[in-house]
């Protein structure tokens, strides 16, 4: 699995999980972890100069 793909599946299960849980501190977490996760598959997709 390429790291692209592993962000992009960390991504869908977080969210997935923050859908599904009604403590606000954990679905914070897990919307912060995928925000991350996001910010590096965008460093990822960036064009290298």
């Amino acid at each position: 699995m390429t790291r692209i793909a592993y962000l992009e599946d960390q991504i869908a299960r977080a969210e997935r999980l923050a859908r599904s849980i009604l403590d606000t501190l954990t679905v914070g977490r897990l919307q912060a972890y995928a925000d991350d996760c996001r910010r590096q598959l965008a460093a990822l997709r960036e064009p290298a100069d």
